[in-house]
Formats: C-alpha cells, structure tokens, sequence
C-alpha cells in the first residue's frame, strides 16, 4: 500500500549537502528514499514523515529568504521506544548529540543534528519510560 503525499506530514530542512542528509536520515534514522534528484533536491520517508531535503539549487532553498536561510531552532520530533538505547547506537556511530538528556512530566528526550546543523529531537514519552 502506498501513502499519497497528501496523507503525509511534510516539512522541509535546507541542507548544503544533500546527499551527506539521505546518508544521514537513513542510515541512522530509519528514514527510507522516496525520490533522489542529488545534489539539488531528496524526499525521504519515515511512517507520516515526509522531509523533504532542499539543496541549494533547490526551488525551496531559492524561495528562501537570506535572514532565514540557515538552520534554526524548530526539530523534527521522532518517537522512540528507549532513548538510552537510542544514544549508545548514535554514539556508536559517531554521532553527536547537541544537548544531554532531558526529563520532564511528559517523558525524556534529546537533540541531534543533521549534517547541515538541523535538530532532530528524539523523545520517549513518560508511560514507556524505565
């Protein structure tokens, strides 16, 4: 069965290397290749996910403005079953981690980057945790 674009939720990272962000998201992230047009343009797919990784030849990235051109401070947000776990395999991989793990009432989470320096939050909600 295939999801239609438009059962997905779409969000768009600006990347400077395109073909270093696919390597990235699915090698570590689970993220599989719905489309490559390296090194302008890549839409890769995790469950409802639809990121689409603009290069900068890209339309998105031309339509952008220069002040918000560069990565910020908004993140994916990927569920994940035990976060401890999570952080071993990433570090493993040599991977790094933008902050240390945080708790809170609705569960324990923590941020890593993308090549181009955009955050990705992996998050395991409070009624999974140890």
């Amino acid at each position: 069965m295939t999801t239609s674009p438009t059962e997905l939720a779409s969000v768009r990272y600006l990347n400077d290397d395109v073909r270093a962000a696919v390597d990235f998201y699915t090698t570590h992230l689970g993220f599989s290749v719905a489309f490559d047009a390296s090194p302008a343009f890549a839409d890769v797919r995790r469950g409802p996910l639809r990121l689409l990784l603009s290069g900068p030849t890209s339309s998105g990235a031309r339509a952008t403005p220069d002040d918000a051109a560069t990565a910020g401070r908004n993140r994916i947000h990927l569920i994940v079953d035990d976060l401890d776990a999570e952080i071993d395999r990433l570090r493993a991989a040599g991977l790094t981690f933008r902050s240390e793990p945080v708790s809170g009432p609705g569960g324990r989470q923590i941020l890593l980057a993308d090549p181009a320096g955009n955050l990705i939050e992996l998050f395991q909600p409070a009624s999974s945790s140890a």
